[in-house]
């Protein structure tokens, strides 16, 4: 079966791929971290990991649904905007277990409140205006994904640098993504593997990353 027989089945074979199998792990994820807040954290630990676990299953699945799916115009449209709100959701699930497990007083709740209030103002912007200008959405992102860093003292305070170094290398893989994404270049193969394809594999690094600084160094963390 050739790359176009394929596209029958697949609307965009590759990122459908990927981000499939990524759908796949980030379940295998959960799981785990379930599984480790319940063995060894507390009722918090849950909440947060589970959180975070869910924002990695919808990030995957509804992007996998609108790269697979070769389906009508307007359902197409409600997957494209359903995929990039998850982002959002993703960003904003990340963040949960660091301001919920690690930081203290008003930074816990006040870094948690602003994360996923931005969080609903962008799938708000997506549902509203989905063809808005890719630097807009790409600055979005970075912004608030970048919020991090006022984080960085605490953290270094508290967990062992690797923890840091972790979360700043999921930070950069996102990011350096996230510049492909908005300059749509390098683009090697437009046809089946272009800089999509490319920005998909650093998200899924990104997201790699991080879930592997949460599940390693936090599950017994107690503050």
């Amino acid at each position: 079966m050739n790359y176009k027989a394929i596209k029958r089945y697949l609307r965009e074979p590759v990122n459908s791929l990927t981000h499939g199998l990524g759908a796949i792990a980030a379940v295998i994820g959960l799981i785990l971290l379930v599984y480790e807040a319940i063995t060894r954290g507390s009722v918090s630990h849950l909440i947060a990991f589970s959180m975070f676990g869910l924002s990695m299953v919808l990030l995957y699945t509804s992007s996998t649904l609108f790269h697979a799916l070769p389906v009508k115009e307007k359902t197409l449209k409600l997957l494209q905007k359903l995929d990039h709100s998850m982002i959002y959701v993703l960003i904003a699930g990340t963040y949960t277990p660091i301001c919920l497990l690690v930081l203290d007083g008003s930074w816990k709740w006040g870094l948690f409140a602003t994360v996923w209030t931005l969080a609903v103002i962008g799938i708000i912007k997506k549902f509203l205006w989905i063809d808005a200008p890719r630097w807009l959405s790409t600055s979005f992102y970075l912004g608030m994904g970048w919020l991090a860093v006022f984080t960085f003292p605490t953290l270094m305070e508290k967990l062992p640098l690797a923890f840091l170094v972790w979360i700043a290398a999921g930070g950069l893989a996102y990011t350096l993504g996230a510049v492909i994404y908005g300059l749509q270049k390098p683009n090697p193969v437009p046809e089946w593997f272009g800089h999509h394809e490319i920005w998909h594999l650093f998200v899924l690094a990104g997201t790699f990353s991080h879930f592997w600084a949460i599940y390693y160094y936090l599950p017994g963390y107690a503050g």
